[in-house]
């Protein structure tokens, strides 16, 4: 008559020595350090340093998992072998819908079988944004200007590997260094990332010193950033690879310098034409002159003939903005506003009453379209 022994597992959070109400960072930390402790690859002469080592393992892999860890904290270990959701050996609980167990598993594979490569741990680094004011004139005309951004640089002591000097990350013992861990359902086998290794595929025993295992440190860094002239708000200017860089030695992303263009204290821009407003006085507008105006590379002449009405515009070719990447330069469009004094002397009251009575107006009211007609024929 033969014998079964009753083999009882540890508890999971005594085997992680944590309380039951660990935080995912306590557990991560607990289950690192153990790790780190058991690995195989650390203690090549001790068969139970394995065997520690995927018992911490399974058990992170089932806390780490809010689900997983639920059934575990309802059920026991019964959860995953036969007395609860998990019955039968399912690593995925008690879900019997396709679509709860596939519902997680984006960015993944799955397929009829096959065995799955071998992960890569390199990573592309984020792009990183700078906002850089300019001066009206500095987006004109053009501008360099220096910049100095925080960026996480690859770590020059273990060269990104986040080992320590003479070490080498090892392999995951829980994947094989493929990065996931294979499971079959029913006609299906599903592909998981490693909870152990997170899906490089290899774990960081003996971390560099100066990264502590995370194979980057962040630096200051200064960029020459060269601004071209005919540049608008919002303009975005893209340096490749100048951004953070990528984990385990992998690409850096991008630098993206946006640019804000302070307002200029009278001229507004329009595309590449610059719109401005000079008002004069009315005899300047009945009788004609010559004014001086003020553009962004000097001063330049406008003549305005007599009779000029409120609103009439002159257009100076070639005093706006530069065609940003090309030649030629927009416009400077000056509106001429003719000014009403608020107050008068008495010597002017009365030669304007003399004025008035040489200059009749029909004070009759007209539709807009006529009204401008009717100044056409008078000016």
């Amino acid at each position: 008559m033969s014998a079964t022994a009753n083999v009882t597992k540890i508890d999971f959070y005594e085997v992680l020595s944590v309380s039951r109400d660990a935080s995912d960072q306590e557990l991560k930390t607990a289950y690192r350090k153990l790790a780190m402790q058991y690995h195989p690859d650390r203690n090549p002469d001790d068969p139970t340093a394995e065997e520690k080592f995927k018992e911490c393992s399974e058990a992170y892999q089932v806390l780490s998992d809010p689900e997983k860890r639920a059934a575990y904290d309802r059920y026991g270990h019964a959860a995953f072998n036969g007395g609860g959701p998990g019955a039968g050996g399912n690593p995925f609980g008690g879900a019997q819908d396709l679509g709860d167990i596939f519902g997680d598993l984006f960015g993944e594979m799955f397929n009829m079988g096959g065995g799955g490569r071998k992960a890569s741990r390199v990573q592309r680094g984020r792009d990183l944004r700078y906002d850089l004011t300019l001066e009206f004139e500095e987006a004109v005309f053009g501008k360099e200007k220096e910049i100095t951004i925080r960026r996480m640089e690859t770590c020059i002591d273990c060269k990104g590997s986040g080992a320590a000097k003479g070490k080498a990350p090892v392999t995951c013992t829980q994947c094989g260094g493929r990065g996931q861990q294979r499971f079959q359902q029913g006609f299906f086998s599903v592909a998981r990332t490693c909870s152990v290794c997170g899906g490089t595929g290899t774990l960081i025993v003996d971390p560099c010193q100066t990264c502590r295992g995370e194979t980057r440190v962040q630096t200051e860094h200064s960029i020459l950033v060269k601004v071209p002239a005919g540049v608008e708000q919002d303009t975005r200017i893209r340096y490749q690879g100048e951004g953070e860089a990528g984990k385990f030695a992998g690409p850096a992303g991008d630098l993206y310098v946006v640019l804000n263009v302070k307002a200029h204290k009278f001229f507004e821009r329009e595309g590449d034409d610059l719109h401005c407003v000079m008002p004069i006085s009315f005899p300047q507008a009945a009788l004609g002159t010559e004014l001086e105006i003020q553009t962004l590379e000097g001063e330049a002449t406008i003549k305005i003939p007599e009779g000029t009405q409120s609103g009439k515009e002159f257009k100076l070719r070639g005093k706006g903005v530069p065609h940003l990447n090309s030649h030629g330069k927009g416009d400077l469009i000056v509106e001429i506003r003719v000014q009403t004094p608020g107050k008068l002397t008495k010597q002017q009251k009365e030669l304007l009453r003399q004025l008035g009575e040489t200059m009749v107006v029909e004070n009759t009211p007209t539709s807009r379209g006529l009204f401008d007609k009717m100044k056409e024929i008078f000016s």
